[in-house]
């Protein structure tokens, strides 16, 4: 039997956050879509995820208002970009990264969240820990940490773009 998709019983904000959220692989579409990623080929190669969850979990997010899906004029390929709604989830995204680097890499983190503008470490509360400035989520940059292991064979195009420095939501083009 399969387990509903929402909890009718639970009366709180976090219960209908989890309906739009806690399926499996949204976190990581959007994480993904928060390093750039846009074209639906793009989170199948780098996520391994099946393109059937992939479709259902992007409409998803799109029927919600987290994700708009835009149709090139040129006839390419559609994209998928955050919504102010979904760029709202990036202090949740992060504080998830931020949790896991602490308990879980091992390594160090594989990616850092600096302030492009002095280099700062954003902290989970959003602050840059070099100037104490709240950093918005157009300034932040990823970038490789002492973690981040490079594989020695040929990548996907969304890892080889996230090996080198780069600002957050920054589409990744072919």
């Amino acid at each position: 039997m399969a387990l509903p998709k929402d909890y009718i019983d639970q009366k709180c904000s976090l219960s209908r956050s989890l309906e739009v959220l806690g399926e499996r692989w949204t976190l990581l579409i959007l994480r993904d879509a928060f390093y750039g990623v846009r074209r639906f080929s793009d989170f199948v190669e780098h996520l391994g995820i099946a393109r059937s969850v992939l479709a259902v979990r992007l409409d998803a997010l799109v029927e919600h208002g987290v994700l708009t899906k835009t149709s090139p004029d040129d006839g390419g390929y559609a994209e998928y970009e955050l919504t102010d709604k979904g760029r709202e989830l990036w202090p949740v995204i992060y504080g998830l990264i931020f949790w896991g680097d602490e308990h879980y890499a091992k390594a160090g983190p594989p990616r850092l969240f600096e302030h492009a503008e002095d280099g700062g470490r954003v902290l989970p509360d959003g602050l840059c820990s070099t100037c104490g400035q709240r950093v918005p989520l157009s300034e932040i940059q990823a970038t490789p940490g002492p973690g981040l292991v490079k594989p020695d064979h040929e990548v996907d195009r969304v890892t080889e773009a996230l090996s080198e420095p780069r600002p957050l939501l920054e589409a990744i083009r072919r």
